[in-house]
């Protein structure tokens, strides 16, 4: 009689922990989509762009590194460390034409744990550009500040919110040729994920310069897949991204992003 019940309640069990691993991928996908998710990670994105300076000869390699960091404050409250460190080169420009590191972007996010009644996930902090850039042309050399904030919701497959910050530069001289930095940055994003964890997504990272009076708008279209590499989580990240608008001198028409983002799961 054991041998009789043994293989039905076997399959049982392989197939309670096939469907738990399934939801536990699924909520990873979820998470890796959410901007101030309590989980580490490592996301390494890079983008290329074109038809940069006056006479639309340049190339823009941009390669960010964007370490997310949670800390637990207490039962109701997570900060978010979210850091941004472009590595840049360009070409194409005549005197313009250098690589190196430009200035970081450090975010911190006071996030609830637990969304509001109506599902949406909030959080809010100050926002710091830290002139770290190795070149007078890849650093805007002057400190800036500001707040930033960020709202999503998840629900059936698809996650839409914004991202948002504003810099305002410190006080003190920027080089001579060098405005005051004064600048607001608004990305809205909208996704959708299948049931085989792979997301589609469209996003626009504007910036508008009030100082400069000019708009930059890139459209990013993604598709986004979730998988494991020898146990780690990742996801891979690739698609065109097209300017809608950009600032004098700035890159226009097609460009593309690829990215990858280990993931930590606590």
């Amino acid at each position: 009689m054991k041998a009789r019940y043994g293989l039905p309640t076997l399959a049982a069990a392989l197939c309670m922990a096939s469907q738990a691993q399934a939801e536990d991928a699924a909520e990873l996908a979820k998470k890796a989509l959410n901007p101030v998710a309590a989980m580490y990670s490592l996301p390494v994105q890079y983008n290329w762009d074109q038809k940069l300076g006056p006479g639309n000869d340049g190339k823009r390699s941009l390669t960010n590194l964007q370490p997310v960091l949670p800390f637990s404050l207490n039962e109701d409250w997570n900060l978010i460390s979210r850091t941004i460190l472009p590595f840049i080169d360009q070409h194409g420009l005549g005197a313009a034409d250098k690589e190196g590191v430009g200035d970081i972007t450090q975010s911190f996010f006071f996030s609830p744990k637990n969304p509001t009644a109506n599902g949406w996930i909030l959080g809010a902090g100050p926002v710091l550009l830290i002139p770290v850039g190795s070149d007078e042309r890849l650093s805007a050399e002057q400190w800036g500040a500001g707040p930033t904030v960020v709202a999503l919701k998840q629900s059936n497959g698809w996650t839409r919110g914004v991202l948002a910050n504003h810099l305002w530069g410190l006080e003190g001289s920027p080089a001579d040729d060098k405005e005051k930095v004064n600048q607001s940055f608004v990305q809205p994003f909208l996704s959708y994920t299948t049931a085989s964890l792979t997301t589609w997504g469209i996003n626009s990272e504007s910036t508008y310069d009030w100082q400069a009076k000019e708009w930059s708008v890139p459209v990013n279209l993604t598709v986004t897949q979730l998988f494991k590499l020898g146990g780690q989580p990742l996801t891979v990240q690739a698609g065109p991204r097209y300017w809608l608008d950009s600032t004098e001198n700035g890159p226009e028409g097609w460009g593309f992003r690829v990215a990858l983002t280990l993931l930590f799961p606590r």
